[in-house]
């Protein structure tokens, strides 16, 4: 397993062959920093709930990955993806859930996290 060629949503472990990382900094896709303090924000809030503990952000080839975790023994119960190669098509971000379905795709990241913000949902009675 090399640096940047890992699913995230894979366990972690093994044996490592010594190989150099393939990737360079500069060919990674990352969050920008509007991106990671809207998502931090979220992030941050929902600790405070007590519902989320740890989070992992991982940069490869091609796309970001910042994934949420109730505990960190455990496989994210969230992931926020950014590909950029989907940017044109169905929206450069989504938020995946433990079981890989995708719970909302879009062009916007704000528009894209409401699905795991409970304090924008309304309740209608």
């Amino acid at each position: 397993m090399t640096f940047g060629e890992a699913d995230p949503s894979q366990p972690r472990g093994g044996e490592t062959n010594g190989a150099v990382p393939s990737a360079a900094p500069g060919n990674q896709v990352t969050f920008d920093r509007r991106e990671l303090d809207r998502i931090l924000n979220l992030y941050g809030r929902r600790v405070a709930d007590g519902e989320w503990r740890d989070y992992a952000i991982d940069f490869l080839k091609d796309r970001a990955v910042f994934s949420i975790f109730r505990r960190s023994s455990e496989v994210p119960i969230y992931r926020i993806e950014k590909n950029p190669k989907l940017a044109r098509r169905q929206g450069a971000y989504s938020v995946i859930s433990a079981t890989g379905l995708i719970m909302r795709r879009g062009h916007e990241l704000d528009r894209v996290l409401r699905v795991l913000d409970k304090s924008l949902s309304l309740v209608g009675g």
